[in-house]
């Protein structure tokens, strides 16, 4: 049977107002709305759409963390994945501990294919996708803006945005991919699915099971708002906007 396995992770709605601890010491993360991390949801939309169309049978969602990320997943169920995992750490996990989870997982589920966000939005890395396929000598195509399959040929045909255009890569499977966000527009999952999510049963694992040391290797020393911008101002003249960028700017 072949299958994808889609990792998804839990962060703070895009939607919500983040606040910095008094101490500085990390993002504060009390009464805030939690949701899955919006490449995520676009990870989870095209691996349905590839069971749609018959390119895989199977997806399976795996989210790390703690007890909540199995909300996450839930999600995911409700959206349609097959199967869900849930590796189980209260540990914070940086993208090479993450990484190397997925790989252990993967070696596990022998999946087709991959998929994952290219970056979460709390931490922006875009590390994982690329970490996971040097561990496990996998192709990898980034930042996917469209996927094609061929089963038969064992191959992947992936469109991908850059800077002068598009760019379009073929990798032989099994794979990473990492999906952008013009990859495809997420589906809202039916209340009767998300009832139907509520009841399914999560495979949990854990770190040592898999064999993988998370250990942070990284210490954060401070967490900061940005800077107030200042106001803007009309000038009147070209004169006025070239003595400003030369006295205050100090740019020419």
């Amino acid at each position: 049977m072949s299958k994808v396995l889609v990792a998804v992770k839990r962060v703070i709605d895009y939607n919500a107002r983040v606040r910095i601890k008094p101490d500085k010491s990390g993002v504060d993360l009390t009464n805030v709305k939690m949701s899955m991390n919006p490449f995520c949801e676009i990870a989870v939309e095209e691996a349905l759409r590839l069971r749609e169309s018959k390119a895989v049978d199977e997806v399976v969602a795996v989210s790390l963390g703690p007890q909540q990320v199995q909300e996450t997943l839930r999600t995911a169920l409700a959206m349609g994945a097959d199967r869900a995992i849930h590796v189980s750490t209260e540990q914070q996990l940086e993208p090479l501990a993450v990484a190397k989870l997925l790989a252990a997982l993967a070696r596990r589920e022998q999946p087709l294919l991959c998929l994952l966000g290219k970056q979460a939005i709390d931490g922006d890395n875009n590390q994982t996708g690329q970490m996971l396929a040097g561990l496990l000598s996998w192709p990898q195509a980034t930042f996917a803006s469209k996927v094609e399959l061929d089963k038969a040929a064992g191959s992947a045909k992936v469109t991908r945005e850059v800077d002068g255009g598009l760019e379009t890569l073929s990798c032989q499977l099994p794979a990473v991919i990492t999906t952008d966000l013009r990859l495809n527009e997420p589906r809202y999952a039916t209340l009767p699915n998300i009832m139907k999510a509520k009841k399914k049963s999560i495979a949990k694992l854990t770190p040592q099971e898999l064999g993988v040391d998370v250990t942070q290797q990284l210490v954060t020393l401070q967490v900061e708002e940005p800077a107030q911008r200042k106001g803007g101002v009309v000038l009147g003249s070209v004169a006025q906007l070239v003595e400003k960028l030369h006295k205050e700017a100090k740019v020419i």
